[in-house]
């Protein structure tokens, strides 16, 4: 393989993203303010968001692999899903608050979290969600203080 091989793969390397990017939007138009971000969900933004329905199976499943230790935490909490803006946009959001297990055994005092919910699916946890969960209405979540491994 020659040298004009070798920039030609380079070069072919360097274009290659950019030709997804115009197929997955129409045009490429750097300077335009109508570019569109590729995304895995339709992120409507301050639209309705439809409500999580399955939202405990979720925060479980999704608290099992985030906890190091999910086994043993005590005082869990959680909030029903309830609408706020988050970052300029409108998301259902569930707070939990709960005491996880340290690697000694002993426990932390119960640490308040939300999860945000887009297209009514688990998106993210928030780790400080103060403001987040201001006013939120706490019910006991024993799904939570029942995790294995």
């Amino acid at each position: 393989m020659g040298i004009s091989a070798g920039i030609s793969a380079r070069c072919l390397a360097l274009l290659w993203p950019l030709a997804l990017v115009a197929c997955s939007t129409g045009s490429v138009n750097f300077g335009s303010e109508d570019n569109r971000s590729i995304s895995f969900t339709d992120d409507r933004g301050v639209a309705n968001q439809p409500y999580p329905s399955n939202h405990r199976g979720e925060i479980v499943a999704f608290m099992r692999t985030y906890l190091n230790n999910p086994v043993g935490v005590h005082d869990a909490e959680m909030a029903e899903p309830m609408q706020r803006t988050v970052g300029g946009r409108l998301r259902y959001v569930s707070c939990l608050r709960y005491a996880a297990r340290e690697p000694d055994g002993s426990y932390r005092q119960p640490g308040e979290r939300a999860i945000l919910f887009v297209d009514g699916r688990l998106d993210r946890l928030v780790e400080n969600a103060g403001e987040i969960c201001a006013g939120a209405a706490y019910a006991p979540f024993a799904e939570l203080t029942k995790l294995t491994r």
